[in-house]
């Protein structure tokens, strides 16, 4: 029977606390690893400083997600193309398989010509998997507007590697399951979370919303989803949460909840006959 699928924490779940809270966590809990978002915390830029977290708390980084967030865009520089290669030499300093990235908003025209293209070289030049994320739109006073280019759907455009992210398909009302058929062998990477299906990025814990969050979570386990070094992570909101206390019950739940469903299942035995089953032989002449 194969391997279930790692669990990895992703930072932003520990937010509004700083990415050494996620690290700290993440131990504490037993996640096989870390996804780093790349953000405005200091040490999320870092690498050395990351490393000293893995080094302090026996937790890996298992993926980089690139700052590309609207609220990132000077992270490491305004150049998106220049944000994504440091996000890949990050990865690979940190012996991270995988890079999170989104598509271009539609305002970075000259990124979305060459975004294909350079998730392409970055990919095959480092041994790091450019995993493209799906994503939703944005809703305001009742106007629905795609911000990416060329839209929320990256199988559209065809890249070797995609994350799927649950949270993102309640919001965009984009069926999980068919995506995560379209994404095929090229999905390396999910983002487990849940929605209700409102317009919102909710980033629920799984198994609190509307999404297949389990079905997800078993096909995956099913498939040579682990074998091919698929991760999965945990992203959900918690910056409600008044406490660490608070903060780590979910993120215990959500964890339990992936461990729960990700367990592979072994094939059925063969079923035995039964005495009153088995053939008679036919008789012998004597």
């Amino acid at each position: 029977m194969q391997a279930a699928p790692p669990v990895a924490l992703s930072t932003a779940s520990a937010y509004p606390e700083p990415a050494a809270a996620a690290f700290e966590i993440a131990a504490a809990l037993g996640y096989d690893g870390v996804e780093l978002m790349v953000w405005s915390d200091r040490v999320s830029q870092d690498v050395d400083a990351v490393r000293r977290l893995v080094d302090r708390h026996g937790v890996g980084v298992s993926a980089v997600h690139a700052p590309c967030l609207a609220v990132t865009q000077r992270v490491w520089g305004p150049d998106p193309v220049e944000r994504l290669r440091r996000s890949v030499a990050a990865a690979e300093e940190l012996g991270a398989r995988t890079v999170v990235v989104h598509p271009p908003f539609r305002w970075q025209r000259r990124y979305a010509d060459v975004f294909a293209e350079e998730v392409r070289r970055a990919g095959e030049g480092s041994g790091v998997r450019i995993a493209v994320e799906n994503m939703l739109p944005v809703v305001r006073a009742g106007i629905r507007t795609v911000p990416y280019a060329p839209g929320l759907d990256p199988t559209e455009v065809g890249h070797a590697h995609y994350t799927l992210d649950l949270s993102h398909t309640a919001g965009a009302g984009t069926d999980a399951l068919a995506m995560l058929e379209r994404m095929g062998d090229g999905l390396v990477h999910l983002h487990l979370a849940d929605g209700s299906g409102d317009t919102r990025d909710e980033h629920l814990v799984p198994g609190r919303g509307a999404q297949p969050c389990a079905e997800v979570c078993e096909r995956l386990a099913a498939g040579p989803f682990a074998a091919a070094g698929g991760t999965v992570v945990v992203e959900i909101s918690t910056r409600r949460c008044r406490t660490r206390h608070d903060r780590v019950v979910m993120l215990a739940e959500a964890l339990l909840f992936a461990r729960l469903h990700l367990q592979p299942t072994a094939p059925a035995a063969p079923a035995q006959r039964s005495g009153a089953d088995r053939p008679v032989p036919a008789p012998t002449r004597g």
